[in-house]
């Protein structure tokens, strides 16, 4: 009896401690002094205990990560789950992976995750940690962080948060990412640029690598050339915006003398354009003032087939004033001397309201009127060469060779004004100055004689005077057809040769029809 009652008892002990062996993987707690290994006396199992050994769990749950970390693990004991005492074989992971939540791991499945399998990432390549990658068939140890199974394209330099760029149905393009957020928002222009063109493609670890990070963006320059090669520093928004390099801010503050054509007097008051036609960023020429103005000359001043610039001769202070002076002018074929010292250069340079700088010849002709007419020209064949006669001092100080002309001056006539004998009056022509004229006396002087020493038409007045005086010095009465002898050579002219008149005027008679001695004396 004592025995059988021991013998039930035995048993009934025995199946209150160990309702049915343990699955294969807590097969190494079987026997009764490992029961509080899993079980407090007295108690069901506790999450505590199992968390113990499965630290993995435990530092989930921890961190509020994955399926074991949500709100309805837990709350939950973990034998609601997982009971044990079922059998070496039993499965105490019942997990199903078709029409599982995964959203209840916090990572839900959405884009190209959603039409991924599930060993496509639950696979040890994706576990960092070693214990759990030991695992066979384990859906654990998976980090949500994209670097975890993805390959980090930018090499760590912009953190491990690729959401905050990317999306879970494309890489590519990066459309979560706002350039506003970044140390360079784009703006302008900046916003129809390629992201290539910033960032550039390079090796780094052997590695395609798109430079995303560590740009200079300080200034424009590391981007663009420095149109203006420094001279105007390295703050270029000072004048520049990004919507475009054409429009330039705070023009009326711009300062043109950093540039190499600083504006000076009357360029001061030419609107910009009228320089930069095609823009204010495109740079005019500015070597030659013909690149913006035209020649008024057309290309009278042209060298060795290059023009001359305006330069030479203008100022920017007006183009009417010249600094072409008078020394330079020396230089030419027509040095000034004398009085086209004070002769202003339109009177030579401008005829019929335009001005002409290269005159063809540089006879006086070619700017003054031939008052002498051709009368010197057939006289003496001078060849309109008026310096002959004339200066540039004054054009009434003649120094003409007389003997030119076959006619020498003597006496008298060395002391007369040239007008005395070369000017006449005309009353259609008025006062005439001609060059051309009769030798004979009675061209300039008058007859006082009226005829009387006439032959063949010739009044020769110098069978009897000289140049020196009207004094009848060279006559000799001893030629005549009444010489004077004896008392007659010293009675005087008068007395024999009285004044007369007659139809030919008051003149003292010199010619006797026929000489008879009644003629005086009675």
């Amino acid at each position: 009896m004592t025995v059988i009652l021991l013998s039930i008892s035995f048993g009934t002990v025995l199946a209150q401690i160990s309702p049915g062996d343990l699955t294969t993987f807590h097969a190494n707690l079987e026997g009764m002094s490992n029961c509080t290994k899993c079980h407090a006396l007295g108690n069901q199992i506790r999450n505590d205990e199992c968390l113990a050994c499965h630290t993995d769990i435990g530092l989930r749950q921890k961190s509020r990560r994955g399926f074991h970390g949500s709100a309805d693990v837990l709350q939950k004991k973990c034998s609601e789950c997982h009971s044990e005492h079922h059998g070496r074989n039993f499965r105490i992971v019942n997990f199903n992976p078709d029409g599982f939540n995964h959203s209840k791991t916090g990572f839900e499945l959405v884009g190209k995750h959603a039409k991924l399998k599930c060993n496509e990432c639950h696979k040890p390549d994706f576990i960092a940690d070693s214990k759990t990658k030991s695992r066979k068939n384990t859906y654990l140890g998976l980090n949500t962080a994209c670097v975890s199974c993805h390959v980090d394209q930018h090499q760590g330099t912009l953190g491990t948060n690729c959401q905050k760029c990317h999306t879970n149905d494309s890489f590519k393009p990066a459309s979560k990412f706002d350039h506003k957020t970044a140390k360079f928002a784009l703006t302008g222009a900046h916003q129809k640029v390629d992201c290539a063109k910033c960032h550039v493609m390079e090796q780094r670890n052997g590695k395609n690598f798109q430079k995303f990070t560590g740009l200079n963006f300080g200034n424009c320059t590391p981007c663009h050339q420095d149109f203006h090669k420094g001279k105007f520093g390295n703050n270029c928004t000072s004048c520049h915006v990004s919507e475009s390099f054409k429009v330039i801010k705070n023009i009326d503050r711009f300062d043109h003398s950093k540039t190499n054509y600083p504006l000076l007097s009357k360029h001061l008051e030419v609107k910009c354009l009228d320089c930069h036609k095609g823009g204010l960023n495109v740079k005019p020429k500015y070597d030659k003032c013909i690149s913006c103005h035209t020649d008024y000359h057309k290309g009278e001043f042209t060298k060795n087939n290059i023009l001359t610039d305006c330069s030479e001769c203008h100022t920017v202070e007006n183009f009417s004033f010249t600094s072409y002076t008078i020394q330079r002018h020396s230089t030419t074929s027509f040095a000034l001397t004398g009085s086209h010292l004070a002769i202003p250069c339109q009177s030579c340079h401008q005829k019929n309201d335009k001005w002409k700088f290269k005159i063809e010849g540089s006879k006086c002709l070619n700017c003054h009127k031939n008052v002498h007419g051709d009368s010197i020209e057939r006289k003496i064949k001078s060849g309109q060469n008026c310096e002959l006669c004339h200066s540039t001092e004054k054009w009434s100080a003649v120094t003409f060779n007389h003997e030119l002309t076959g006619y020498k001056l003597l006496g008298m006539h060395l002391k007369q004004n040239c007008s005395k004998c070369h000017t006449s009056k005309n009353e259609s022509a008025g006062i005439k100055i001609d060059f051309i004229t009769n030798s004979e006396c009675v061209t300039c002087h008058k007859d006082i004689h009226v005829g009387q020493f006439t032959e063949n038409g010739i009044v020769n007045c110098r069978r009897c005077h000289n140049f020196d005086n009207w004094k009848p010095n060279l006559f000799d009465h001893s030629k005549t057809a009444f010489p004077l002898e004896g008392a007659h050579s010293g009675v005087p002219c008068y007395k024999c040769h009285k004044s007369v008149v007659d139809e030919k005027g008051r003149y003292v008679k010199y010619k006797f029809g026929e000489v008879k001695c009644a003629l005086c004396h009675s």
